[in-house]
């Protein structure tokens, strides 16, 4: 499975800090970065703005080594922006809306091979145009589907949800995420066991934040990660994004199941302790 192709659609944008730092995110674009550090060589599939946050994207991709045929460039539209605030460690996010990841078009998509790994969220989906394009994606190339849901208030329905659950193989979520999905339920096994049952999922991994994260699987098991309580924390952005690149990684490495969330929670833990949610060091990745 190593060799097959990752593609990886949605979002880029600039994170724009309290103290006025912009660095570059947006969880698809994140977790193409990590994998690119890993040593994978991902296919980003976004759309970035006629501008120069635009052209910072492309330069930084291209200084890191990244594929660029699946960049589109907007005329029309700005590069995407979030503006984080932090309350209580937390970060909450101000997303700029008509921002060019909204508008990726089907007619400029690269060659995508059959049967490819997509990873993708639901921000990038908000816009009928980038939703379209994902669909024709999945409908021509027959990939398998990792979905990490990344709900963002209001950018997202319940019924978008269950449409994309029900393509998906690997999920990727938190607690609130899991509630909002599920209301049906009231407990956290009673909501695993419900997705199970209406969905085709072969994995789902629910992140808890300070408490790590577990692994549930199709045939009844479940693998839990907790962090070292050591962990020096400088900001919480992209840990969640660190913590998937990792379950990626794992699938493409054909890891089993608790050796790649311990890997995933190690990574995690890594860029709390930096700020932003990408590193520009090769020696950031040599571990796993």
């Amino acid at each position: 499975m190593e060799n097959k192709q990752i593609v990886i659609f949605g979002e880029v944008l600039f994170d724009q800090f309290p103290d006025g730092k912009i660095v570059l995110g947006g969880a698809p674009f994140n977790i193409a970065w990590h994998l690119q550090g890993f040593g994978i060589s991902p296919l980003f599939i976004s759309r970035v703005g006629n501008d120069f946050e635009g052209e910072k994207i492309k330069q930084s991709m291209e200084d890191w080594g990244m594929n660029l045929s699946g960049i589109q460039t907007d005329n029309q539209h700005p590069t995407g922006i979030v503006k984080v605030e932090f309350h209580n460690n937390e970060p909450y996010y101000n997303i700029l809306e008509n921002s060019a990841y909204d508008f990726i078009e089907s007619s400029y998509l690269p060659y995508i091979s059959q049967k490819s790994i997509l990873y993708h969220g639901s921000l990038a989906l908000r816009n009928n145009v980038s939703r379209i394009t994902l669909n024709n994606i999945k409908k021509n190339s027959y990939p398998q589907v990792f979905l990490d849901v990344n709900l963002r208030y209001p950018y997202w329905s319940l019924n978008l949800i269950k449409s994309l659950l029900s393509e998906t193989l690997w999920l990727k979520l938190n607690e609130d995420e899991l509630s909002l999905i599920v209301p049906e339920e009231n407990n956290i096994e009673s909501k695993i066991k419900y997705l199970f049952q209406h969905y085709s999922l072969n994995q789902i991994t629910l992140t808890q934040g300070e408490k790590g994260a577990i692994t549930f699987t199709s045939n009844n098991k479940n693998y839990q990660v907790s962090p070292s309580k050591k962990i020096p924390i400088i900001d919480t952005v992209g840990a969640g994004d660190a913590f998937c690149s990792v379950l990626i990684l794992g699938i493409l490495k054909q890891w089993d199941v608790e050796t790649t969330i311990k890997k995933a929670q190690k990574f995690a833990s890594k860029i709390i302790s930096i700020q932003g949610a990408t590193k520009f060091d090769l020696s950031f990745y040599n571990e796993l």
